[in-house]
């Protein structure tokens, strides 16, 4: 599909094409190719090659763990804050992880090895795409810190507001069964956490849907673990946009403005 096939879909959606010079961002758009990510596509499996890394615009990805007997556990989320594939830049041919989309949306893809030629190339992107490197590696540690020691709220309120600092609304089209999938718990302990939070009145709940009220008591509920992942993205990377004030129509142009200031100041779908 075109690029300039919808005025309102821009590459530019992503921050991390978006705190490009004009210089590297013009030789990167021609290689950008438009898709379309539905909810369960498996972008990537575990052991198998990987061939197009992915800019989200407005998906979001996560990465699996999963277990022999089946069960799996989430162990990154990923939106228009970075890239998907960042293992292939660092050396990996083939994903260590199933990565699926959790919530649908648009990506702009490109070829695994032109990515990998411009990051060689480019200071400036491969400055981006590491320092985006290193906080996806601390939201991973956090993540099993949490599975190890927090409750299921917290675990819950946690996944919420990870997600929705990548949303443009208050409101994930996800059950409680796709929830307990990502935190690898049983659906139960979702439903009982659901319903806790929502009777504090920081969510409100209904098939399918789950919409934050009170983001400030669902920052609480989820302990230290969250706000320590936000801080180190926004020293890394520059400032979230606040999901429950933007409004989708603006989302390209909020998302963009401040990211990566710290780092300009120091210098359908086959995947």
């Amino acid at each position: 599909m075109s690029l300039s096939q919808n005025p309102r879909q821009s590459p530019k959606q992503n921050r991390i094409l978006a705190a490009l010079s004009l210089g590297d961002y013009t030789r990167l758009l021609p290689l950008l190719e438009f898709v379309h990510l539905p909810v369960g596509h498996a972008i990537y499996e575990p052991g198998l090659p990987i061939n197009h890394l992915y800019f989200p615009a407005s998906c979001i990805a996560v990465r699996l763990y999963e277990m022999e007997d089946g069960s799996s556990t989430q162990i990154g989320v990923i939106g228009n804050e970075g890239l998907v594939g960042i293992p292939f830049l660092l050396g990996s041919e083939t994903s260590p992880a199933r990565v699926i989309v959790q919530s649908a949306g648009n990506a702009y893809r490109i070829k695994a090895s032109f990515l990998k030629k411009e990051f060689e190339a480019s200071g400036e992107l491969r400055r981006l795409l590491l320092r985006f490197a290193q906080a996806l590696i601390i939201q991973t540690e956090q993540i099993a810190v949490g599975n190890r020691y927090h409750t299921i709220d917290q675990q819950l309120s946690y996944f919420l507001l990870m997600n929705l600092d990548r949303l443009s609304g208050n409101e994930l089209h996800v059950t409680h069964e796709q929830v307990a999938i990502m935190l690898g718990v049983r659906r139960e302990s979702i439903t009982v956490a659901a319903n806790k939070l929502q009777m504090a009145g920081a969510i409100r709940c209904r098939r399918g849907h789950l919409a934050v009220v009170d983001r400030r008591q669902l920052e609480a509920s989820a302990g230290e673990s969250y706000m320590l992942v936000r801080k180190e993205y926004e020293r890394l990377l520059g400032p979230f946009p606040s999901a429950i004030n933007i409004a989708s129509d603006d989302v390209s142009q909020k998302t963009t403005e401040g990211y990566f200031q710290e780092t300009r100041q120091s210098s359908l779908i086959k995947t």
